[in-house]
Order: structure tokens, then sequence, then C-alpha cells
């Protein structure tokens, strides 16, 4: 097997000889390469660990309010920029082209929503906040002819692109496309760790500085929660220029003095963080220092066949490296995110209201946390999800739901408690317009003959399962006897004849 030393000497003249890619970029790969090849990834023991205190993590609920005069808000939103990583695509919900091009919430997809909420922030105090995209070489494109059409909107908005490395044989530790691998597959966004470095590769991080601009706000464009807060913006503007001024976006910890965040932490150790506030003039100094030498995380993958390995870093990782780190512990409602169509189905139910740009939880709701929501596969996909209901059910009062198999939901659906909808294999169950669907006051049964079988109580269209133990769940409309079960399987749910 070949050495540490082998591996690099071979690697360095293969990456000179890609042209896809500028020397910034090359640079940054073998750096990368020669980091992991040392063993440098750092290791952390676990019984060091501590859980950071209010001085580090400050509660959200200790932050001065938003200053009554607009134009000490004003001063301060001309410092700052907000930039969404914009890296993503929507294969897993099975769309094609950027992830924050998917429709969210009515007809509205998720970079509508952050020009909508930028733009009321420039228009309501008269400052002008830019929106920076950074895009990965799979969204450049696309994100380039979607953004024309907020030409005439009252925010600025620029783009610039992620690092671009090649994937790494596994056999060799060559890569990929110096093995006539040429297309994108051969290629991988090395993770929103590189949003540092690629921001100074860019440009744009000078560019900022000479505007004036001090702050940037950093979050992930999916996640719907992720918005400015001028409260914490007002705190971001009283610490030194060389602090991270809040974390929020992967694993908080306390170890040895100093405030990390971990990208891969058992679980007893986990605090979610979300986004980020970062001071731009200590960017610009800790890259041009090389000094952001953060955690690499190896991503194993399969090509054709060919077993490669991605090296990636985490931005939340990079904390440790700013002077006077803290982080802020923000509400639950500032995490929102939309990566499978389960979360697709909060954000467009009544559970959440939409204005000036902002999702706002319904405060008819009285449970604090958001219902369990479990789909089947054939709700995998963004078109099959919206294909499957007439409108999106009424969830406010829904404490869990699991729906498997082939089913379709009528209009005006109203789930409550726990839901369990299955459809047999074969069997189309349809949810009936207007149905109620609720596992409150169910009251206890004999069984007919079968252990545990649910019985349907048909309230015109509008229904309610009985079921002896655990969660609702509906396997088919069948016709009842005291002894069998018989009849059509592939009738509604609903009125039977």
């Amino acid at each position: 097997m070949a050495t540490a030393t082998e591996k690099l000497s071979s690697l360095k003249p293969a990456v000179a000889g890609l042209n896809e890619i500028s020397e910034n970029e090359k640079n940054g790969f073998i750096n990368l390469v020669s980091r992991y090849l040392s063993g440098e990834a750092q290791h952390v023991e676990w019984s060091k660990i501590q859980t950071p205190t209010d001085e580090v993590v400050v509660p959200y609920d200790t932050l001065a309010p938003t200053p009554d005069g607009s134009s000490e808000v004003k001063d301060l939103l001309d410092k700052l920029v907000v930039l969404k990583l914009n890296g993503g695509l929507g294969t897993t919900m099975g769309c094609t082209g950027p992830k924050s091009v998917i429709e969210v919430r009515d007809g509205l997809t998720f970079l509508d929503l952050i020009v909508i909420q930028i733009e009321n922030l420039n228009s309501k105090y008269g400052s002008n906040v830019p929106l920076l995209l950074m895009n990965s070489f799979n969204t450049h494109d696309d994100t380039q002819k979607i953004i024309e059409k907020y030409q005439n909107s009252n925010i600025e908005i620029h783009t610039f692109n992620q690092s671009q490395y090649p994937r790494l044989v596994v056999e060799d530790f060559l890569p990929l496309p110096s093995k006539g691998h040429t297309g994108k597959d051969g290629w991988y966004p090395p993770g929103h760790g590189d949003v540092f470095p690629s921001l100074s590769n860019s440009g744009k991080l000078d560019t900022l500085l000479s505007q004036g601009k001090e702050y940037v706000f950093v979050a992930n464009s999916d996640n719907l929660g992720a918005i400015v807060d001028l409260s914490i913006l007002i705190l971001v503007s009283l610490v030194t220029p060389k602090t991270l001024a809040d974390v929020k976006g992967g694993t908080l910890i306390s170890y040895e003095g100093r405030l990390l965040e971990i990208a891969q932490v058992p679980d007893e150790h986990v605090l979610t963080i979300i986004y980020r506030w970062v001071n731009l003039k200590a960017i610009k100094r800790l890259v041009e220092a090389d000094a952001l030498k953060m955690e690499i995380i190896p991503n194993p993958k399969e090509v054709d066949g060919v077993k490669v390995l991605q090296l990636e870093t985490a931005a939340g990782a990079a904390i440790r490296f700013f002077d006077k780190a803290i982080g802020i512990n923000v509400p639950r409602s500032r995490f929102l995110p939309v990566k499978a169509t389960s979360d697709l189905l909060l954000v467009q139910s009544d559970l959440y209201t939409l204005e000036d740009g902002f999702v706002t939880r319904n405060k008819a709701r009285a449970n604090p946390e958001n219902p369990s929501i479990e789909l089947g596969p054939e709700f995998k996909k963004v078109s099959d999800f919206l294909g499957r209901f007439k409108s999106i059910p009424s969830i406010v009062e829904l404490d869990s739901i699991k729906v498997a198999g082939d089913v379709w939901f009528g209009a005006g659906v109203i789930l409550k408690g726990k839901v369990s909808i299955v459809a047999k294999s074969g069997v189309k169950l349809e949810v009936p317009d207007g149905a109620v669907i609720e596992n409150k006051n169910k009251r206890d049964i004999d069984r007919v003959g079968l252990e545990f079988f649910p019985i349907m109580i048909m309230l015109g269209w509008n229904f309610k399962v009985h079921q002896r133990k655990g969660p609702v769940k509906i396997l088919s409309v069948r016709y009842f006897s005291s002894h069998c079960i018989d009849g059509d399987t592939k009738s509604r749910v609903g009125r039977e004849q």
C-alpha cells in the first residue's frame, strides 16, 4: 500500500492537469488532502466535553430589544450581508435544479421568500441589505437565469461559486476526472465549510468590505426559520471585530475552555445549531493566514461502480479559530428546514401562516412541538406529494401521522391526535373530501373475530376510526360481519353503500 507521501506525489501532477478548475481550487484541494493523509483531523475526548454556559451560549430572551429609532436600525442593517447557501439540488425530493426554487408555500419558492424578507427590511428601514448566494457548479447556471426575475426588486443580488473538487478514487487516490469521468459526477462541492475561502477567492469579500459591510448572516436556503433578527444583529455590533459573533449550524460544545462546533458528535453530547453570524474582517484575517483548519469529514461514495472519496468541511467547525466566539440559544421556531416532503406538509398546512415572506407558526396550536409526520415512498417526490392531496389537510391538532401505501387525500381533510393511514398492497385508499380523522376520545371495543381489528364509524363523509390499542390505522374499507371480513377492497374511505 502506498504511503501518504507517495499518494501525494502521484496526486499533485494529476490535479495540476485538471483544466476545469482554478489554481486556487487546485491548491485548496491538495491542502485538504494533505491534511487528511497526515491524520490531522481533529480528535475530541468526549469525556472532556461540557455543556456551554450562558457566558458563551447566550439565552435569547436576554438580548436587547429592537431600538425604536429606525435610523439606528438602518445604520446596523447597512453593515449587514445575507448569505444563503445555494449549492444543493432538489434531487432527493424528485426535483431538478437548485433546491431553492422548490415551491414551498402559496406558489412561492424558498428564494422568493428570502427575497421578499430582505426587500421588506430594506423598504421599512431604507437600508441596503444585499443578498449573496453561494452556488455550486451544480446550481450556478440555473440560478443565474432564475435571479433575473428579481431585477426590479428592492434588493441587490450577487452570486459566487464554492469550490469544485475532484472525487478521489479509493483504489489509487487519483482524481476521478483524470480517469475519463469528465462529467459532473467526477466532481463535488466540498461542504459549506468552503464558504470562507470561496468568499475570499471570488473577490466578493474585498468588495463587501470596501462597501462598508461588516457582518454576514449565513444560513441554508431551505431553512425557513433562519431570518434576520435585529436583536441578534445588535449583539453582533457590540462584539470585537475579531470574533465570530454568533454560530448556529451543527453542534456546539464547550471543550477545554473554548467553544467548538463538531460535525460528528455522539447523541448524548448534541446541541443543535442552525445558522451563523460572522464578522467579515475576521474572515479575511483568518483566510489570509490560512488558519481555518476545520475538521475533515470523509464522505465515501460510488460512481459507476468505482469507490470514491469526498473530503468535506462544515462551516461551523471554524468557530474555534475565532476569538471570543459566542452562541445564542434561539427559539425552536428558528429551525424550520425543508429536507423532505414531510417537512413540506408542515409548512404548507394551516400549522403556519405566511406574512411578508416570513413563515409563522399558528397560535391556535396548543402543543409547542410540531407533529411527527412520516410519509411513505409514494410521497417522496414533490410532484407525487402534491398530486396526492386535493388540498393540504388541517393539522393544527395533529400529534403524529404515518401514511403508507397508495393513499390519496381529498379536500378539506382534518387530522387530529395520532393517526396512521396504511393502504394494503394493491389497494387504492382515498380519504374523502371533508373527512375528519382523529383518535381523541377513542373507546375500547370488543374484538369481532379478528384481534385488534379497527372498526370504522361512518359519519356521513366525515368519519372517525376507533381501535382498541395504539394509533388510528385505516387498512381499507370493507363490509363488516360478526366473524369475517369481505367485500370490495377498492372502495373509497367514506360512505358505505
